[in-house]
C-alpha cells in the first residue's frame, strides 16, 4: 500500500532535487526513500525502478526547460532569439545542474516522442524562421545549435575553462554572435 502523501509528483520533484544536489547519476529510488524516510518497497507502488524514476526526472527537466524557452522566445526573432533561447539553457544548466544532465538521458522513441523534446525541436526551428536558410539545412541548423549550446554548457559546467581567462560569462556571447554571423552565411549545399 502506498503511503499516504507520497504522490508520483512528490517522488519525481524529490528525484529532480537530489540530482541537482549530488548529481543524477545519483539518483536511485532507495536515496529518494531516504529522504520521504519510508521503506525502498512503498515507492514500487509508485515507480518501477530506479530507470523509471530517472526517466521521469527526465521528462520533468524536458518539459521544464521548453516551457522557459517558449517564454523567452515570444515576440523575437533572429539574433534575439537565438539569444534568448541559449541563455534559457545555460541559465537552467547553472540552476539544475543534476536536472540538465537528465535531460540528456537517452529516451526510447515512444517516450522521446511524447515528451517536451519535439517541443525544443519546434522551438529551434523557428529560431531559424529568422535566418535565410533553405528547408533541406534546417535539420543541420538544428544540430550545429544544439550542440553549440549543450557542448558549451556541458564543458563550462565539467570545468572545461576554469583555467582560463576571459571567464565563460564573457565568451559566451562572443559565441552567440559568431552562431547568428554563421546562420546568416550558411554555406551552399554541396553535391
Amino acid at each position: 500500500m502506498a503511503r499516504a502523501g507520497l504522490t508520483i509528483e512528490k517522488l519525481v520533484a524529490a528525484g529532480a532535487e537530489l540530482a541537482d544536489e549530488v548529481g543524477f547519476e545519483h539518483v536511485t529510488v532507495s536515496a529518494v526513500a531516504r529522504r520521504f524516510d519510508v521503506k525502498v518497497a512503498s515507492l514500487y507502488s509508485h515507480l518501477s525502478s530506479s530507470d523509471d524514476l530517472r526517466t521521469r526526472i527526465a521528462l520533468l527537466a524536458l518539459a521544464e526547460m521548453a516551457d522557459r524557452v517558449a517564454a523567452a522566445l515570444a515576440g523575437r526573432s533572429g539574433k534575439d532569439a537565438l539569444a534568448a533561447a541559449a541563455n534559457v539553457y545555460r541559465d537552467y544548466a547553472h540552476q539544475h545542474p543534476g536536472r540538465y544532465d537528465a535531460a540528456q538521458l537517452r529516451l526510447d522513441p515512444a517516450t522521446a516522442a511524447a515528451s517536451a523534446g519535439p517541443r525544443h525541436a519546434e522551438m529551434t526551428f523557428a529560431i531559424l524562421r529568422g535566418y535565410d536558410l533553405p528547408d533541406s539545412e534546417r535539420v543541420h541548423a538544428v544540430r550545429l545549435l544544439g550542440s553549440i549550446f549543450h557542448g558549451y554548457v556541458r564543458m563550462e559546467l565539467g570545468g572545461a575553462f576554469d583555467h582560463s581567462v576571459p571567464g565563460t560569462g564573457e565568451s559566451w556571447p562572443r559565441v552567440l554572435d559568431a552562431t547568428d554571423v554563421m546562420l546568416r552565411n550558411w554555406p551552399e549545399p554541396k553535391g
